[in-house]
């Protein structure tokens, strides 16, 4: 049980971190932190979680790390519910939470994306659906890549949650122009459930794509991170 409830604290924490900054810094007038700024914030979250939690839950935070580390061989699969269950829980929880202030703020419309995903008129740089759908799995491939090799036993111990941290840093320099970055479902659940309307409808994509991409990372790293014979 306390693995679950850590995949709830470090969820909340990363959607808070992650999607607070987007919300109520990015464009904050003459101070905003812009992409690069959220891009940083998200990465900081896994990093500090990761130091705090990764003894107790492995620090997941990702329903697609989840089933991508099972896939790789490294979780069992009698566990993946509860972790998705307690991750999505967390990321609603922390949209809860960031809706509550945002909302305290004269002017505040939901309506304008409350940091959620998506792709066509929905996307912040007028990505079509198939650009959103191809960058989601790669970048999510990638990042199962990252995670699998800095926490191979071969690995250099404690650098992991460096490694993922600047990892998710990156992928989010990279794609916020194309999806506003998910690669990870409990994310964009967590806002997309408060913005409603077209974030609900195209909430799909940001399951299946980060889904995707983790099983083929962790496919990839079945070959590249395979011990010699």
């Amino acid at each position: 049980m306390k693995q679950y409830v850590a995949e709830f604290f470090g969820t909340f924490w990363l959607v808070l971190g992650g999607c607070g900054s987007a919300v109520l810094a990015a464009a904050f007038p003459g101070l905003g932190i812009g992409f690069v700024g959220v891009s940083l914030a998200f990465g900081l979250t896994v990093l500090t979680m990761a130091f705090a939690i990764g003894h107790i839950s492995g620090c997941h935070l990702n329903p697609a790390v989840s089933i991508g580390l099972w896939a790789g061989g490294r979780f069992p699969g009698s566990k993946l519910a509860p972790y998705i269950v307690a991750q999505v829980a967390g990321g609603i929880a922390a949209g809860a939470v960031l809706f509550a202030i945002a909302s305290g703020r004269a002017g505040f419309d939901v309506s304008a994306g409350f940091a959620s995903n998506g792709y066509g008129e929905h996307s912040p740089g007028g990505y079509s659906l198939a650009a959103a759908l191809i960058c989601e799995i790669v970048m999510t491939m990638m990042f199962l890549l990252v995670i699998l090799g800095s926490t191979d036993e071969r690995a250099p111990k404690g650098f992991a949650p460096i490694a993922i941290g600047l990892c998710l840093t990156l992928i989010h320099l990279i794609s916020i122009p194309v999806t506003n970055t998910s690669v990870n479902p409990a994310r964009s659940t967590g806002v997309a459930v408060f913005a409603g309307g077209w974030a609900i409808s195209q909430l799909w994509l940001f399951w299946v794509a980060p889904v995707i991409g983790a099983v083929l990372g962790a496919f990839a790293y079945r070959i590249v991170g395979s011990r010699d014979r």
